[in-house]
């Protein structure tokens, strides 16, 4: 039997650093808590054919009874950089992204744009049809520049307002140069204040030219996807889209909720998760209840 400690842990600024090892989100729900992990064997296989009975939940050192398991659907946004920038990546990010819906199966899913000035094209409450159908129609903006952060700040927004503790937001971006205009700190906040996970698949093929009022988002991306138990992954060819989104689709379709009772006044401190069949091991993910 193994037991990963798993510290419940938050963080107020995007420099902030996670409290313990390996932290695990908790949302309440009334007399239950949901912790989202990903359990794997020794070669890093993750392991979804997993029940009940399997795990072990602990508070403080104190057992908890396990209710349900299931595979992760939260809601995620998917967010594609539509500027001048994007000539040559459009058709093969928008092929990417079309498997990557699919290969996702039924969950929740909103499609954005990066391109000045950055929209959501669906909502979580639409159908799939109209979903890929908003998708075949994107084209690029030839004279848009591409606001990454601003983009960023936008699907987390919508995420927010769903009002959900576990969610997902995809960003992919076909150049280095962001030319964001709102203020920094209030789009990272947002960002931050919505509780998603955060994943940036980065294009870095090419060098922006300098123009005035771009800002450097990357590292403020890169440093909330670490934070956020997301993935920051860097390309280099447009190709690159479909297997890294691939690669994703394989991690968000491992990832499991387990469901457990807590007693009336019980806080969700220094949470452990753990299987007890032989040689697994379990991966927390996110941040602390909002």
């Amino acid at each position: 039997m193994r037991v990963a400690p798993i510290p419940v842990a938050a963080f107020a600024v995007v420099a902030a650093l996670w409290c313990g090892t390996v932290p695990v989100r908790t949302l309440q729900t009334g007399a239950s808590r949901t912790a989202l992990a990903i359990v794997s064997d020794q070669k890093n296989k993750p392991i979804v054919d997993i029940g009940v009975d399997d795990f072990i939940i602990q508070e403080g050192g104190q057992a908890r009874e396990v209710l349900s398991v299931h595979i992760a659907d939260y809601p995620i946004v998917v967010l594609l950089d539509n500027g001048g920038d994007a000539r040559v990546d459009m058709a093969p990010m928008r092929k990417a992204v079309e498997r990557f819906v699919d290969r996702l199966g039924i969950r929740p899913i909103a499609i954005g744009t990066v391109g000045d000035p950055p929209a959501m094209l669906t909502t979580f409450e639409d159908e799939r049809p109209k979903m890929m159908e908003a998708l075949a129609a994107l084209e690029v903006n030839p004279v848009a520049r591409s606001l990454l952060l601003q983009s960023a700040a936008m699907g987390a927004e919508a995420i927010h307002r769903t009002g959900t503790l576990f969610s997902g937001l995809v960003a992919l971006s076909a150049t280095p140069a962001d030319s964001s205009r709102n203020n920094v700190d209030a789009m990272i906040g947002s960002i931050v204040d919505s509780g998603t996970m955060l994943h940036v698949i980065a294009n870095r093929s090419t060098q922006p030219v300098s123009q005035m009022g771009q800002i450097r988002s990357g590292q403020a991306l890169r440093s909330i996807a670490e934070q956020t138990r997301g993935d920051y992954t860097v390309i280099y060819s447009p190709a690159s889209y479909q297997p890294a989104l691939d690669k994703l689709s394989e991690r968000l379709s491992s990832e499991i909720m387990i469901e457990y009772l807590v007693p009336p006044g019980s806080k969700p401190v220094d949470v452990r998760v753990g299987v007890r069949l032989p040689g697994l091991k379990v991966r927390g993910l996110g941040v602390a209840p909002r």
